[in-house]
């Protein structure tokens, strides 16, 4: 009895493992490429299907967008460059800007003039995107 049970369940196991053809072959592998400018895509074989999704040349050596510092410049703006700011803090005399000492005021001119200097240069690296 229990023989004719373990050859039942074998045929019946062997039987809902076939599989019509197609079924039993491995799938295709699948690759997806970025091109940029003119270059060609590669081809699709038999077991590689390749999908390619073309840039322009100018992002060819750009970071990923997702990698790309984003916000305001002067949250990515360098250490160095916000502590020479702080390098005059408490300076007196001719060209410094202050009430203190003589001359103090004719740096006021100079310091808007380097500010605005600063500003439009900010702004145009800015609108201008990198090559």
């Amino acid at each position: 009895m229990k023989a004719r049970l373990l050859i039942a369940l074998t045929a019946a196991g062997a039987g809902a493992l076939a599989l019509p053809a197609d079924a039993q072959t491995a799938p295709a592998r699948t690759r997806e490429i970025i091109v940029y400018g003119n270059d060609p895509c590669p081809r699709s074989t038999d077991d590689d299907v390749v999908v390619c999704a073309r840039r322009s040349e100018k992002e060819r050596y750009r970071l990923p967008e997702a990698l790309r510092p984003s916000g305001p410049p002067q949250l990515s703006q360098s250490w160095a460059a916000r502590s020479k700011a702080l390098a005059t803090v408490g300076s007196t005399g001719p060209g410094t800007c202050s009430g203190v000492g003589p001359g103090g005021v004719d740096g006021c001119a100079l310091k808007e003039i380097q500010q605005g200097v600063a500003e439009r240069a900010e702004q145009d690296a800015g609108d201008t995107p990198p090559e």
